[in-house]
């Protein structure tokens, strides 16, 4: 089969389009989702089972702390970011 001149024009034209769709769709429109707003908040330790902490932020969404050494009923500052279900503890 023989393209003409506008035929391969046509194709080279959507073949850029495709690329450009498929770069666009996986480089920029995730990276910014990506970039979460952190948020800092004063929480009560609800448990601590061997190093994991969990804890329940203003949102009502339970947060999970790894590495955590508070005890339970301990106040602690943490960080987390908006939609997350872990956090870190923060020092003042």
């Amino acid at each position: 089969m023989e393209l003409n001149s506008s035929q391969k024009t046509s194709l080279v034209f959507i073949g850029a389009f495709l690329t450009a769709g498929i770069v666009l769709s996986t480089m920029v429109f995730p990276f910014w989702n990506l970039i979460r707003e952190d948020v800092f908040e004063d929480v009560v330790i609800l448990s601590n089972n061997d190093g994991i902490c969990y804890v329940e932020t203003l949102n009502s969404i339970p947060k999970t702390i790894e590495d955590c050494t508070a005890n339970p009923g301990d106040t602690v500052s943490i960080k987390f970011g908006v939609g997350l279900a872990w956090a870190t503890i923060v020092t003042p």
